[in-house]
């Protein structure tokens, strides 16, 4: 504690705040050289308000007698601390040269200034104070319960004609995923977002507060439009600042309830497809970002302002941090805050939860970075986005393990702690038994399958359902007009021909047409040989012995067939096989014989063990088996060309046959199919991705 207090700037202003969040009365103070606001707690405020007095002992002596609070040195420090960090004191004599190179310091050399400007840096392009001190009254209606209730009204009527329309509203959104598309709406977001930022200005002029400036702030290189609306900070009243943090969300969602009801009502043109990339827009664009907490949009301020905890961040993040290092070592320091035990619990939670939100939207930022710009300036940005995002926090955290060394040798939870480290990272670099799942179909292995001819007719049914067969019986009688009377005249014009060829030996003027007669004689043979195989089509005998399955009760004779329309299957008694697509990285761990399991969709089908019979040693370039493509329900990720499914990945086609006999009336299932393939080791496997992908980016 220092013998007499240092002098505070004299331009420092304190105002009322809310209360806390434990019911305590705070205060701010604003710095109007750098307009930051700082909240005060009551002992701070109590003594910044004796600070005149000068001397410490007589400004905790007043505070403990003429108060409730019980103060000591260590509060005088930590606040004398706190100003001189904030630069909130008066410059002493000589301090110059120490100010200066602090102030250094805290610049930082040329790559470091370029290092947070390129993360982030903001661009005032308006000082909008006085204009929206003239605009603010004339839309004070929008304020008003009046146009509360109107807006509600017209989002039930909005929700209610979508919901009457989706089919249409749907297929016009994906009218819209065009190049075209994307340009209007790139307009309408900047119309949004204008207006987005025009909501939180309003409503903090409506309370009194000063808007200096308003802009474009650059996250990343990504454009982000902004407000200073720190005045809000002046305001005692919490629900005043809850709306003016929340005033951009409530805006947005305004415009997409209009646009919305509007879409319903109007015809068809441009003035309706306006409204909708604005109701979609908005509403897209409001809950999906910015009324997310994990990063500082309104969102985050909104969660904030209600839970009455200003740096909701930094104040969650020290107290999972906290809670990290007692967990992992116990050193039984004391809690950053103390919170009620819900409140406690929640923010550890919310702060990792922020942690991997984070992890993940900065990994997906240094990718786009990566593959934004050319390959060697990509690759800098990558390193500096990983470096600066994930790696320097995990790195200051292991720095705080290292200064408390002496405390992490002595703790038996360290030990602990390190064993598990040690026995997880051990369990990554041994082989685990390893799973193949994915989908698969289950069918006969000898299969005859009955499709009707173009132009057919149906004279005799086929056999029914159930009914055995024997090699060479005949299955069912097909007609076809057209094909009977290609028969009749092949067969007139091969018996015309044949007497043609016949009586030329015997007359002089036509023998010299011997040869062309043979030679339309052979065609004529073989014209026939055609309709006779054309005739077996409409004339199927059984390949093998088997029973008749899927066989369409309502066949009645005399009726006409679609061309290609399934008549039903001859399916051979005995084994059955499961045909399946696993990935090429999946299908380096299986091997013929390997044991596997199938389970019918919906549990309604058979279980059957199975084993791997047979495995395709090219990947599939289509797909036979539609069942098992994405777009039916199974796994394989196909693209559909002309009625022919192409896998999107290189997939194998693997059989698997059934340990047991099935019934040859058993139905064919989709199901899921789960092979035990050789062990692996965990870690390989990202391993050899790392290195796949380093490898196919090495290359310039």
């Amino acid at each position: 504690m220092p013998p007499s207090l240092p002098s505070l700037r004299q331009e420092l202003a304190i105002v009322a705040g809310p209360r806390l969040a434990d019911g305590q009365p705070s205060w701010t103070l604003h710095d109007p050289a750098r307009n930051l606001y700082f909240q005060l707690d009551w002992p701070s405020f109590e003594m910044l308000s004796r600070w005149n007095l000068r001397d410490p002992r007589a400004v905790l002596a007043e505070i403990n007698g003429n108060t409730a609070l019980q103060l000591d040195g260590d509060a005088l420090d930590g606040l004398l601390a706190f100003l001189r960090d904030q630069h909130l004191l008066q410059p002493g004599d000589g301090t110059a040269a120490a100010m200066a190179a602090m102030r250094n310091r805290q610049r930082g050399n040329w790559h470091q200034w370029l290092l947070h400007n390129y993360l982030f840096f903001r661009i005032p392009l308006l000082r909008p104070d006085a204009w929206l001190t003239w605009l603010q009254p004339r839309l004070a209606f929008l304020f008003s319960a009046t146009f509360r209730s109107l807006t509600v009204g017209a989002g039930v009527l909005g929700l209610t004609g979508v919901y009457r329309e989706w089919d249409h509203f749907s297929a016009t959104l994906m009218d819209t995923l065009s190049w075209n598309g994307a340009l209007l709406y790139g307009c309408a977001i900047v119309f949004a977002k204008t207006c987005h930022e025009m909501g939180h200005a309003l409503t903090a002029k409506r309370y009194g507060c000063r808007v200096p400036t308003m802009g474009l702030a650059f996250l990343v290189m990504w454009p982000v439009a902004y407000t200073d609306t720190n005045e809000v900070w002046k305001l005692a009243n919490r629900g005043q600042r809850l709306e003016v943090a929340s005033a951009g969300i409530v805006t947005e969602l305004c415009i997409a309830v209009w646009a919305t009801l509007a879409w319903t009502w109007l015809p068809e043109g441009g003035p309706r497809q306006v409204a909708f990339l604005l109701s979609t827009t908005t509403w897209i664009t409001t809950l999906v970002i910015n009324a997310s907490p994990f990063m500082r949009f309104d969102g985050y301020y909104m969660l904030s302002d209600f839970l009455g905890l200003p740096n909701l961040h930094g104040r969650a993040f020290a107290l999972a941090r906290w809670d990290l290092r007692e967990r992992l070592f116990a050193f039984g320091e004391p809690v950053p805050e103390a919170f009620p035990r819900r409140l406690h619990a929640g923010l550890i939670v919310f702060a990792w939860a922020v942690w991997i939100y984070r992890l993940v939207l900065f990994l997906g930022i240094a990718a786009l970075v990566y593959h934004f710009f050319i390959k060697a300036v990509g690759i800098v940005l990558f390193a500096v986005e990983m470096g600066w995002f994930v790696a320097l926090p995990v790195w200051r955290e292991v720095q705080a393990w290292r200064a408390r060394s002496p405390q992490v040798r002595r703790s038996r939870r360290a030990r602990r702690s390190a064993l598990l480290a040690a026995l997880l990272v051990f369990s990554l670099f041994l082989p685990w038994p390893d799973r193949v799942s994915t989908s698969g179909l289950l069918q006969p292995q000898t299969r005859q399958a009955l499709y009707a001819p173009a132009y057919a007719r149906l004279d005799a049914l086929p056999a029914p359902n159930g009914q055995a067969v024997q090699p060479g019986q005949p299955l069912l009688r097909l007609s076809s007009p057209e094909l009977d009377l290609r028969a009749d005249e092949a067969g007139t014009r091969q018996h015309l021909l044949a007497w043609q060829s016949a009586a030329s030996g015997l007359d002089a003027a036509s023998r010299k047409d011997w040869l062309v007669l043979n030679d339309q004689l052979a065609f004529a043979n073989a014209e026939q040989a055609a309709v006779g195989t054309d005739l077996q089509r409409y004339r199927p005998a059984a390949l093998h012995a088997g029973v008749m399955v899927d066989v369409d009760p309502d066949l009645r004779p005399g009726e006409w067939l679609k061309n290609h329309e399934y008549l039903g299957a001859l399916v051979a008694p005995g084994k059955w096989h499961v045909v399946a697509y696993v990935d090429e990285e999946a299908v380096r761990r299986i091997a013929l014989g390997d044991r596997a399991l199938f389970i019918a969709d919906g549990m309604a089908g058979p279980a059957l063990r199975l084993s791997v019979a047979s495995i395709d040693r090219d990947a599939s370039r289509t797909l036979g088996e539609h069942e098992l493509a994405s777009l039916f329900g199974g796994d394989v990720l196909v693209r559909e060309k002309n009625g022919t499914l192409y896998p999107e990945h290189a997939v194998y086609r693997v059989v698997l046959g059934a340990d047991e006999p099935l019934p040859a009336t058993t139905p064919s299932w989709r199901g899921r199919v789960a092979i035990a393939g050789q062990w692996e080791v965990p870690a390989m496997r990202f391993l050899r991705y790392a290195a796949s992908v380093a490898w196919r980016e090495a290359g310039f």
